[in-house]
């Protein structure tokens, strides 16, 4: 299912930041994020690593940790739910509904690394 790195102990979680947003992550979990430049099967390896927790203690990075990574999958390119735009003014018979999908990558976790 998933892999652990031999050089670090079992780790349950990290928070990562990629497109303006920060995410916590474990091994295992399947992640829908902004859209990223890769193709479906390639491997995402995050560097901004904000947060490392393990068994005993937990890693706060200032502003990073330094030497951990956490490594993804893609898994697909697809798009997020329909969001509805609409604007309105009163008495001036003035209505305008759009649509927009925002395209996002969805990544499954494989491993956290730390050094």
């Amino acid at each position: 299912m998933f892999e652990i790195c031999a050089r670090s102990p079992l780790i349950f979680y990290a928070v990562i930041q990629t497109g303006g947003k920060q995410y916590r992550v474990e091994p295992g979990q399947t992640l829908a994020v902004e859209k990223l430049p890769y193709e479906v099967g390639e491997r995402v390896e995050f560097d901004d690593v904000l947060l490392v927790s393990d068994d005993d203690n937990v890693s706060v990075g200032r502003p990073t940790v330094d030497g951990a990574k956490v490594v993804a999958e893609v898994t697909a390119q697809t798009k997020d739910k329909k969001i509805i735009v609409f604007k309105y003014k009163s008495k001036t018979r003035y209505r305008r509904k759009n649509g927009h999908r925002q395209p996002v990558t969805e990544l499954a976790i494989r491993q956290i690394l730390t050094a």
